[in-house]
């Protein structure tokens, strides 16, 4: 798992993972650790971040060229808001700023193909999700459109059996929601929210949504995983 920044960290994920009884390892990318081989890893789940994946960044850069490489070697890729749109740009696809930040809960529909999707089937028509960017990915060469919301065409895509990423926040439990919405160096600025945010709100869904996505991820990895 490759972490970005303190202030998003593995959350719900680490939660999920200790259910599954998965052993992984943390790589703390932003503070200028070296990322894991491509080779001695069973997949990557990529973390998001207050940076743009367009800024000129030595970490970010060669987090896409990992990408790339897993991909070409059919490793498993699970992207999560910055790290969604790592993995959009990684596979050749434009990330911009939004039209509409999109800040605190909102609501996401899956598409057809959402619907038949393991990692994101759980998810209803209208269910709020947390959201905190101001940018914005188009799909990759080849990737399926999996979730959209009412701002946001492109909520999550998988690209083949092995990749997906997610703009939306799973991970995200009371405790980070309450860290974003008090530092300024949040994955964007609770001052573009149009109501207050309150972190505990959906927490039981929100709880449930990242069982789902998460666990689903682990059980599409058709090896045992021992090391991340």
């Amino acid at each position: 798992m490759v972490q970005q920044a303190e202030s998003c960290g593995p959350g719900q994920i680490a939660e999920v993972f200790a259910r599954h009884g998965v052993a992984w390892d943390l790589c703390h990318a932003g503070d200028g650790e070296a990322l894991p081989d491509v080779h001695d890893a069973a997949g990557f789940l990529l973390l998001g971040g207050p940076m743009s994946v367009n800024d000129p960044l030595d970490f970010l850069a060669a987090q896409m060229r990992l990408i790339e490489e897993a991909v070409r070697l059919d490793a498993p890729v699970l992207g999560v808001c910055l790290g969604a749109q790592l993995v959009a740009k990684a596979l050749g696809a434009r990330v911009r700023k939004a039209d509409v930040p999109e800040i605190g809960w909102t609501p996401v529909w899956l598409t057809t193909e959402g619907t038949d999707d393991a990692l994101i089937t759980g998810i209803r028509p209208g269910d709020p999700v947390m959201q905190w960017h101001n940018e914005t990915f188009d799909l990759p060469h080849g990737a399926v459109r999996l979730a959209y919301s009412e701002h946001c065409e492109n909520q999550a895509f998988r690209l083949g059996n092995r990749v997906h990423a997610v703009q939306f926040h799973p991970e995200a439990t009371p405790g980070i929601i309450r860290q974003w919405i008090a530092a300024d160096d949040a994955c964007g600025d609770q001052r573009e929210a149009t109501t207050p945010i309150d972190p505990m709100v959906n927490e039981e869904l929100a709880a449930s949504l990242a069982e789902s996505i998460f666990g689903a991820w682990i059980d599409g990895i058709d090896v045992k995983i021992s090391k991340y």
